[in-house]
């Protein structure tokens, strides 16, 4: 039958994955709404009919790996915007290196104790840990320090949709009055789905957000195996 085929497999559920973004994508350019982004829809969709036609996750991560697969070139694209952007990168370069040493630090601290508060096991919590960092760092990270990068994937996602939706209300309540400080803002506390946000505001907002992304990215994924020193440490005190 054409339903047992692999092909068809792989053909239906990545066409379905791609269709329901695009509904997603509609649906927020529609309303503009948090649970309108394709982040939420899309993934929402696809449990629903996953459920209904039993498909084990398992199945379909292996139908439509390739596209987690596209996550890497779609990063470095990111490089465009900050190559129009490179004047303003290098007249405020310690002060955006400053905030993602900062706001990394801060992130992986607060997870972590967070974590621990609320008595997750250690693979739980360490999937957590890379939360704030956009989805193919993270998967990295996560699989370096012995979390389930899968798992990291959704909090990821998650961290997206929730850290952009806070970023825009707290724009309107602290002073920030400069591109740098809105883009680096949903840069650090929202990744891709900041970046997405940032661009809606404004060109400078979106390029240094993307900037953000891609350095906190890099510098996780350099420190990770000193982070499964610290964390071995901390787990026998």
């Amino acid at each position: 039958m054409v339903w047992s085929s692999p092909i068809f497999h792989v053909l239906f559920w990545s066409a379905v994955t791609i269709g329901f973004y695009r509904i997603g994508k509609h649906m927020h350019g529609r309303l503009g709404r948090w649970w309108s982004t394709p982040l939420f829809v899309a993934p929402a969709l696809l449990i629903a009919l996953a459920l209904a036609l039993n498909e084990p996750y398992r199945d379909y991560i292996r139908q439509t790996h390739w596209l987690v697969a596209l996550l890497g070139p779609a990063t470095v694209a990111f490089a465009v915007p900050l190559w129009e952007q490179r004047t303003l990168i290098r007249h405020h370069w310690p002060a955006l290196l400053a905030g993602v040493v900062a706001g990394s630090a801060t992130a992986v601290a607060s997870v972590w104790a967070f974590a621990k508060a609320l008595g997750l096991n250690d693979i739980l919590s360490l999937s957590l840990v890379p939360r704030s960092i956009s989805t193919p760092f993270a998967m990295t990270v996560s699989a370096n320090i012995g979390g389930i990068p899968d798992l990291t994937a959704f909090f990821v996602v998650l961290t997206g949709i929730l850290g952009a939706t806070v970023g825009e209300l707290m724009l309107k309540v602290l002073p920030l009055h400069s591109g740098l400080a809105r883009g680096a803002l949903f840069g650090m506390g929202a990744h891709g789905a900041g970046v997405a946000k940032a661009h809606e505001i404004g060109r400078e907002e979106g390029s240094v957000a993307g900037l953000v992304m891609v350095v906190v990215g890099l510098l996780n994924v350099l420190i990770a195996p000193f982070a499964v020193h610290v964390i071995a440490v901390a787990q026998q005190l």
